[in-house]
């Protein structure tokens, strides 16, 4: 029978502290200095923030079309949540510290969430979404392609 030589994918950067810092952690520092530094912490004033447009581009057909501050946060959350599943396939060993920065950014977010009334919008609960889904994601594509590397 003829073995066949696997090919393994390894995406790394030449930065180790790229490899390691969680990218989700960039829009919660984006909306925790809005929120302490500009805006305050209430409530109405950070709703208000988010539901201000960021943008807005005249299409070919005469129609407009604008982002809010939110779609703009999620928007760049989502690309960064990417970079970061994309992260988990590099080395394991920065993969695993990388993870574990990862959940501690993670508990900051649950605990914004809970104890900070200028932090419980949707767009907050859904980055700590994200990092809860980079969490999970990372722990398992990592711990699944390490497995293949003892076969």
């Amino acid at each position: 029978m003829a073995r066949y030589r696997e090919r393994r994918v390894r995406l790394s950067s030449s930065s180790p502290t790229f490899d390691v810092f969680p990218l989700l952690a960039l829009p919660m520092l984006y909306y925790n200095f809005m929120v302490f530094f500009v805006i305050g912490l209430d409530p109405a004033a950070v709703n208000h923030w988010l539901a201000g447009p960021a943008f807005q581009l005249t299409m070919f057909s005469g129609a407009v079309w604008s982002m809010t501050q939110a779609d703009v946060i999620i928007t760049a959350a989502m690309g960064l949540l990417f970079i970061e599943i994309l992260k988990s396939v590099g080395s394991p060993m920065l993969s695993l510290v990388n993870h574990g920065i990862a959940v501690m950014t993670l508990l900051v977010y649950v605990v914004e969430f809970i104890s900070f009334p200028g932090f419980t919008t949707s767009v907050f609960f859904l980055l700590a979404l994200m990092q809860l889904i980079d969490v999970i994601a990372g722990y398992t594509i990592t711990i699944v392609s390490t497995r293949g590397l003892t076969r």
